[in-house]
């Protein structure tokens, strides 16, 4: 396989900080669902799982792009584990890191958000997939909006 050209290279990053960003907000809502765990609130457990399994769809659907595109995934397990010492206040925090989501996405599929860079249209469909589950979770603060 031949090396990606620089326009392919800079869709692979914005891939890769993509993956990078989700893998955070998986972190952080699976760090949240465990301390629900702990003061036993179970619906509260079951709305961040929801949460948490949306953002790992939307890490899933990326790196099978970064696949199709024939990138090599980077590994993300190193990340810091996002351990959230507190549920008080957890729902503006969530709705303000969904709101930088919405903007990453909306950036990135704006002309300015790529760097000049052309998305190709299933990267595109992807990305625009992933704005409007995202847009979804800032609204109701609840997942399941991703379709498998």
């Amino acid at each position: 396989m031949s090396a990606p050209t620089s326009g392919e290279a800079r869709v692979l990053a914005v891939l890769e900080e993509s993956r990078a960003r989700e893998k955070d907000q998986t972190l952080f809502y699976r760090s949240l669902a465990a301390s629900a765990e702990e003061v036993g609130d179970a619906r509260l457990v079951e709305r961040l799982n929801e949460l948490h399994a949306d953002e790992q769809h939307h890490l899933s659907r990326l790196t099978a792009r970064v696949l199709e595109l024939g990138g090599s995934p980077i590994d993300l397990r190193s990340r810091p584990s996002g351990a959230v010492q507190s549920l008080e206040g957890w729902e503006d925090e969530a709705r303000r890191r969904e709101d930088v989501e919405v903007r990453w996405y909306e950036g990135l599929l704006s002309a300015e958000g790529t760097e000049g860079t052309t998305l190709d249209a299933e990267t595109v469909g992807v990305l625009e997939d992933i704005l409007v589950g995202e847009r979804k979770q800032r609204d109701h603060l609840g997942g399941k909006w991703m379709s498998a």
